[in-house]
């Protein structure tokens, strides 16, 4: 059952002198401060796609043996007084729809002065739910699916853990970590690094700026693509592993620890070469670093 998303009378202010006295005073970082807790319970949608939007704080995904789907959510929120903070967190909510199968959540928070409102998600959800989760400037993280998974951020850590299901993930100013997924998975982060640890499957994965460090306990037929603009990338490949090798960096050197067969090496920062019985595609290409192969 969702909650209601009208808003009390006593979130809608009235106009007056103290009105537009603190209108006047945008830049004031008010300092009293409130909390509210409430935990909401949804049925689990008809299409099997459940959707977050939060562009107001941390959202925790974990994946359960479970039938429906709980939200522990928490607010935290300033304003220039210890009632008007109340009243913020009071007016602050969680409003959802379903369409077309498909559940959606969004925070809603009544936008005035300087009033700051945060609010924490922790979700819990049916392992075989497939999710997306949308967020700005805090954390995400999503643990124990059983399915597919879309993330976008924007100046928010993304952390992806346990999860076999093709995942996706877009980023900007952030760093990206998965650790022991499954499946097709797709990283893109803009001036972030990424971290990938005990992958199984295709690696396709991208950033400018940023680190690339990845080590995989199998190679999917689809391969690995790792691109990267002013960074150093890593990859450490399980043994024994059947693939074709192709490494090159415009402005940087080449290390590599593997065994290749029909081995060439250019003048130009290329160096290709078998793995195995090769098949695979490891494509790997940096502009203004080094490239380790393990």
């Amino acid at each position: 059952m969702s909650p209601s998303t009208e808003k009390p009378d006593d979130c809608t202010e009235s106009a007056g002198l103290g009105d537009f006295l603190r209108s006047l005073l945008r830049g004031i970082p008010w300092s009293e401060r409130a909390e509210q807790r409430q935990t909401i319970h949804f049925g689990t949608p008809a299409g099997g796609l459940f959707r977050i939007d939060n562009s107001r704080g941390r959202t925790r995904v974990v994946g359960e043996a479970r039938d429906d789907i709980e939200i522990a959510v928490h607010k935290i929120t300033r304003a220039e007084s210890e009632a008007a903070a109340r009243q913020l967190a009071s007016c602050t909510r969680i409003a959802s729809t379903e369409v077309d199968g498909v559940l959606e959540v969004e925070i809603e928070m009544p936008r005035r002065w300087n009033r700051r409102a945060t609010v924490n998600l922790d979700v819990r959800v049916p392992q075989g739910l497939s999710m997306e989760v949308n967020g700005s400037n805090d954390k995400i993280e999503i643990k124990g699916l059983r399915a597919d998974c879309n993330t976008r951020s924007s100046n928010a850590s993304v952390r992806v853990e346990d999860v076999q299901g093709t995942v996706e993930i877009n980023a900007s100013n952030a760093k990206v970590r998965c650790i022991d997924t499954h499946g097709d998975l797709s990283v893109y982060t803009s001036n972030g690094k990424i971290e990938i640890t005990g992958h199984r499957g295709s690696l396709d994965g991208s950033t400018s700026n940023g680190l690339i460090q990845a080590e995989l306990a199998e190679v999917g037929s689809g391969g690995i693509t790792l691109v990267t603009s002013n960074g150093h990338i890593s990859l450490a490949l399980p043994d024994p592993v059947d693939a074709d090798v192709d490494l090159r960096v415009d402005n940087g050197i080449i290390r590599n620890q593997r065994s290749l067969c029909r081995c060439k090496r250019s003048s130009g920062g290329r160096l290709t070469g078998v793995l195995g019985r090769g098949g695979a595609p490891v494509k790997l290409r940096t502009s203004n670093g080094s490239i380790s192969l393990k």
